[in-house]
């Protein structure tokens, strides 16, 4: 069940853009650029599914999808053989060259960040590797050109590296998430990090008067008194005898969160009884600017952070994580391996708006008139949300809220 309804959440982040508002700038991507978007769209739902699945995933998560595959396709550019084909199949991206990839990642990246003036959308990545470790210069040469990296060659036995590499991570996502290692191990040779960063404001704020402490209904069935924003809004609605969603867009309207919330007498299940593509097509076609909503939508943050290592390895994406991988396009003694993939993130959405900040880090080890009726839309149980770009469609964060007054 939990597969399945992030699955119709992803559908609606990407299937509901507004192509005719023309305040949304269009991004001029390549075609190319949005069958990778494609790509990582699908790789994130998996991604997502898993880790929504995972036995110790908390009530209330969020990961950058977009973020992990910018940190797994930098490694990428160092794997070969069957190491290779294997990230191509989890990563999704088995019909694109690597040229296509870094390509469009360039491009695609420069579009994120420059989308909307009104939003902070920043990405960073680095490369830090043990200056005793012998390094392809090919390999830092296309990831310095097309992932913009910064390369340091630093002394890992050096406990001051540590406190470098994480000043460098809280410096990119303007202090939201300040550690990511806690220390270097001597096998440890090499990182490769990616940072995201997004601030938004609501296109129209919630007013700070308006906030009510209101009964939510947590996944466990009992109810929390919690903060809740409130606002009545024309904008991007659907409902349906089983579901109902919003669009609460930021700045001039490129990024939006998605909200999809079950009706008061449904559940998650219900909605997938009628995930079809018939329905789907018909839902569409009904999506449509809405005057009168009446919104109540939770403050809430998250703190999040996961090692994906099992994850990622039950996507296809074993042999980098054994002693028989193949990164020779790092170091052609072919002694790397990936010792873990982790990922922290955090969000905070409030009256004003939401600031996001996500960081993946791989470590590479060496073997050895009349008042109108004014239509609710409650967020008093669960939900589902999703940070989307208007015209490429990317997604940058996806996450749950199962009781929003945990962080």
């Amino acid at each position: 069940m939990k597969r399945l309804s992030f699955i119709l959440l992803l559908i609606v982040a990407l299937f509901s853009c507004n192509k005719d508002d023309s305040t949304v700038k269009d991004l001029g991507i390549s075609e190319k650029s949005e069958k990778l978007i494609n790509a990582n769209n699908e790789f994130g739902l998996d991604l997502f599914t898993r880790v929504y699945n995972a036995p110790k995933t908390p009530v209330n998560f969020m990961i950058s999808p977009f973020s992990v595959a910018v940190a797994l396709s930098m490694a990428y550019n160092g794997a070969e053989t069957e190491t290779k084909i294997e990230m191509e199949e989890a990563m999704q991206i088995p019909d694109f060259s690597r040229d296509d990839i870094n390509n469009s990642y360039k491009q695609l990246i420069t579009a994120l960040t420059t989308a909307d003036d009104k939003v902070i959308m920043e990405v960073a990545n680095s490369i830090w590797y043990s200056n005793t470790y012998p390094v392809q210069q090919s390999f830092l040469d296309v990831n310095t050109t097309y992932y913009n990296a910064e390369v340091e060659a630093a002394n890992f036995s050096d406990a001051n590296t540590v406190n470098q590499i994480n000043n460098w991570v809280s410096d990119k996502t303007h202090e939201k998430i300040t550690q990511i290692i806690t220390d270097i191990s001597p096998e440890m040779v090499m990182y490769l990090i990616n940072a995201i960063y997004f601030k938004g404001t609501w296109t129209k704020e919630f007013n700070t008067e308006s906030t009510q402490l209101l009964p939510f209904k947590a996944e466990n069935g009992n109810y929390q008194v919690t903060a809740m924003m409130g606002r009545r809004d024309t904008l991007n609605y659907f409902s349906n005898g089983t579901f109902s969603a919003i669009e609460l867009p930021y700045g001039q309207g490129n990024y939006n969160m998605m909200v999809l919330l079950p009706n008061e007498d449904k559940t998650v299940a219900d909605i997938i009884g009628q995930l079809n593509s018939s329905n789907w097509a018909k839902w569409q076609k009904a999506f449509k600017k809405t005057n009168s909503i009446d919104i109540r939508f939770p403050r809430f943050k998250i703190e999040y952070d996961i090692k994906l290592n099992d994850i990622l390895m039950s996507m296809g994406m074993e042999q980098a994580f054994t002693s028989s991988a193949d990164f020779s396009g790092i170091n052609p003694a072919r002694d790397l391996f990936i010792s873990y993939v982790k990922h922290k993130t955090y969000i905070d959405v409030n009256e004003e708006g939401t600031e996001a900040a996500a960081v993946t880090v791989i470590g590479f080890e060496n073997t050895s008139a009349n008042e109108p009726q004014w239509i609710p839309f409650h967020c008093y149980n669960p939900f589902l949300f999703a940070i989307t770009e208007k015209d490429s469609g990317a997604i940058l964060f996806m996450g749950k809220v199962g009781n929003p007054a945990k962080k």
